[in-house]
């Protein structure tokens, strides 16, 4: 999968040989002992502008210093320290051994940086057998034995990994996607019909060294591949980088990531550090320009791949410090906005059973909002950045990560997952071979086990229902069980479309207001496990308050031959409450209505009380009973005549209203 160069990290166990072995050398001769402290002063020379060291100065004379005595072994230590530093593991391993096949008792802790670099590249058993011997040491430091012993237990895990690999049959996601250029990061609506990602772009204007990051986006096709890609917008793509992009599920907002460059370069985005999050909106086919998000989300620090969640009111993202030598750890942190304040929360890390000391990376919450993916070199894994899943808990706390296994993850480092709104298919960025060129953005079956919970999509379109003009209105989406709204937005301006993700097993009430319009109300359950995975599509027509069309309140229930309110009844009769409160000058009758069953007169006096009963309940809550009046029909006005079925009797018994004046 895609590789990311970061510094080789050996922690505590990297240390100037001079403090190794107080000055009293395993070299005797003078040159040699020159050659290496003039190795070691070139390594402590760190370039201001890079923050790394003079590599080539102290490989030089690390070198000389073993031509003049080849049985130097703090010379070899520490120049498999720095090919370990620069990526050039197999030299470190040879170094490594050499200075043990020397004296092995010398310096104990080479054992575990060989296993360190071993469990990296892939090499487990011979990773496993070294670092058994560096446990086997006397008196060893707690921190240093617990290090080692997450090394043991990870090549452990990664031996195993191999004996028992999860289903994995990657495809590339084609021409219209990839190209001998990199393609990584990407994101997609509800309907898994978009595909954003990010694109290194080769111009000779660029700035920083003739390429640039840019976004693209593509659409799916009749036949299931990938059109053309396009750039997303001139507004949001510049010449300087835009990485790490999440795209709301309806498509309408874009939170990214780009990098303060300096005054240098000249005016740029303003930047509180390094890098910020910031955010475009969707008018009509064209984005505004990136804003930043703002204190408290940005900080000194660096803020990078977001993740919106499908409900749109948590926000993750990695927060980290760049360290010595330029390399960036990272931490999983979320906000959820304040609608009260109208922004986004202070911003809490994740716990500890989800971030580790070490790098977590791109993190991603799936639309049910109960599984998160991400990327760690912190938890138990195959080397370097592993993907893991976590779900959450009845009581809603995260549950210890899962390892996805091999050979979704390998020795190298593994991010950049996108799992799609069904759960069953993942994407990934990869360098492997028979690709378009670099990286390339494969989709693969995801096993059933490290499958998120089953949701779908609600896709519709709002429009008056006179004019058929598409309409820009809010929508409100509610979970009945418990009368939480768990997402809101507005239909696209243009065309009056919406899109959200809904997850399955719950109770639903959607509703859509705009000034001028009677609100819609409509419920749906996705209770039935069978069906509750196919997607939802629902035009909404408005119907202008000038106009006398009857008003289904498609949310008012009552127990069976009851006519006191359901409590989830209040929902949709307090939007009727705001509705009469916005226009002081109407007058309404409530009508209620029974199914065809049971005794006529029975079904009349049932009906006049359920009327009533709405009309009690919003002069109760202040509106003057002179503007309401109610009654009651039975079952003489059924919406289906000699209905059969329990939908059909449901579609009959239901409460109405009409403007009467």
């Amino acid at each position: 999968m895609m590789k990311i160069t970061h510094l080789l990290l050996l922690l505590w166990l990297f240390i100037p040989s001079c403090t190794l072995a107080q000055q009293q050398y395993t070299s005797s001769k003078k040159k040699a002992i020159k050659a290496y402290q003039e190795g070691e002063k070139c390594y402590n020379d760190f370039n201001p502008r890079t923050g790394k060291p003079d590599y080539a100065g102290a490989e030089k004379n690390f070198k000389q210093a073993i031509k003049i005595d080849p049985q130097f072994i703090e010379a070899y230590i520490f120049l498999g320290q720095i090919y370990a530093e620069m990526g050039q593991k197999e030299n470190a391993i040879n170094l490594y051994k050499k200075s043990i096949e020397i004296n092995p008792s010398y310096y104990p802790a080479t054992f575990y940086n060989l296993a360190f670099i071993e469990h990296s590249m892939g090499k487990y058993p011979d990773a496993l057998e070294h670092i058994n011997i560096y446990l086997s040491s006397n008196r060893l430091p707690e921190e240093a034995k617990k290090n080692a012993l997450r090394v043991k237990e990870s090549a452990e895990f990664a031996i195993k990994a191999m004996q028992n690999p999860v289903p994995f049959n990657p495809k590339n996601l084609g021409p219209g996607v990839n190209t001998s250029e990199p393609e990584y990061f990407p994101t997609t609506t509800a309907d898994d019909n978009t595909l954003l990602f990010t694109r290194i772009v080769k111009d000779d204007k660029a700035p920083l060294g003739g390429m640039h990051e840019d976004f693209f986006i593509s659409q799916k096709q009749a036949d299931g591949t990938w059109g053309k890609a396009k750039s997303i917008s001139p507004r949001i793509n510049t010449l300087y980088n835009e990485g790490a992009p999440s795209l709301s599920t309806d498509g309408q907002i874009l939170i990214f990531t780009a990098c303060e460059l300096g005054h240098s370069y000249g005016d740029f985005r303003d930047g509180y550090g390094s890098c910020d999050l910031f955010f475009s909106r969707k008018y009509g086919d064209d984005w505004t320009a990136g804003q930043n998000l703002g204190k408290p989300i940005n900080s000194v620090h660096w803020e990078t791949q977001p993740c919106f969640s499908a409900d749109g009111k948590t926000l993750f993202f990695i927060r980290g410090i760049i360290g010595k030598g330029g390399n960036r750890t990272g931490d999983i942190w979320f906000s959820v906005f304040d609608d009260k304040n109208n922004r986004w929360g202070t911003p809490e890390k994740l716990p500890d059973i989800i971030n580790t000391p070490n790098n977590e990376a791109s993190v991603y919450i799936h639309p049910d909002g109960q599984t998160l993916y991400f990327s760690s070199d912190g938890h138990t894994g195959m080397g370097g950045l592993d993907i893991f899943m976590s779900r959450k808990g009845p009581d809603g706390k995260w549950e210890k990560p899962v390892n996805l296994g091999y050979p979704i993850n390998t020795w190298n480092d593994e991010n950049s997952l996108l799992v799609s709104s069904k759960g069953d298919i993942a994407y990934f960025a990869s360098d492997r071979t028979g690709g378009y060129g670099d990286l390339d953005l494969y989709s693969f079956e995801l096993p059933e086990h490290l499958q998120p919970q089953k949701t779908t999509y609600l896709k519709g379109i709002v429009y008056d229902s006179k004019t058929q003009y598409p309409l820009e209105a809010k929508f409100e989406l509610i979970d009945l069980d418990n009368a939480v709204t768990i997402y809101e937005s507005y239909s696209h301006p243009g065309n009056g479309e919406f899109l959200m993700s809904l997850a399955t097993n719950r109770n639903y009430l959607l509703n859509v207001s705009k000034g001028g319009y009677h609100f819609y109300s409509k419920n749906f359950s996705l209770l039935e496990k069978q069906e509750s995975d196919k997607p939802y599509f629902i035009e909404i027509p408005l119907i202008p308050i000038d106009v006398a069309d009857t008003v289904l309140l498609d949310n008012v229930f009552f127990d069976l031959n009851k006519f006191s309110l359901r409590p989830e009844s209040k929902i949709e009769l307090n939007k009727l409450y705001d509705l009469l409160q916005r226009n002081a000058n109407i007058k309404i009758q409530i009508m209620g209505h029974t199914d065809s069953r049971g005794n006529k007169k029975d079904n009349q006096l049932l009906s006049e009380n359920r009327a009533k009963a709405v009309a009690d309940y919003l002069i109760e809550k202040g509106i003057d009973a002179k503007r309401l009046s109610w009654k009651g029909f039975g079952d003489s006005h059924p919406k289906i005549p000699n209905a059969q079925t329990e939908a059909e009797h449901q579609r009959n018994r239901r409460t109405e209203y009409i403007i009467v004046k």
